[in-house]
């Protein structure tokens, strides 16, 4: 298939389609014209790289899950390398979560400390 119909059937922009062809994470065959001809099985490819991407995992990280053994995504769920990943993404969101709600406190502090100058001007 080619790349629109591809893009099409996965709701993933062609150029999307294109930068995850340049960083490995699907192949496509070429055409006589130089045309990009994918497999059936690109769907589902780029439906996992879309899940993988949602998670929070890079190109590079979802790279090396393809690399290894996996066959699938559902084979995902109870793959140690996976359960890695995604307790170091989840450890990652808490560290980032941390960091807003004391930028929040911060910021109420220094809004109600502003609040209160200018009411007692």
């Amino acid at each position: 298939m080619r790349i629109s119909e591809l893009s099409q059937l996965t709701k993933v922009s062609a150029r999307s389609i294109r930068h995850y062809e340049e960083k490995g994470l699907i192949q496509a065959e070429r055409t006589e014209n130089d045309y990009r001809k994918f497999h059936e099985s690109a769907i589902e490819r780029v439906k996992a790289i879309q899940l993988y991407l949602k998670l929070g995992l890079t190109a590079d990280e979802i790279g090396s899950l393809f690399r290894s053994e996996i066959a699938s995504p559902d084979d995902y769920e109870y793959c140690e390398e996976m359960l890695n990943i995604y307790e170091q993404k989840l450890n990652s969101v808490d560290d980032q979560m941390k960091s807003l709600l004391d930028l929040k406190e911060m910021l109420e502090r220094q809004i109600s400390r502003t609040k209160a100058k200018k009411i007692s001007s």
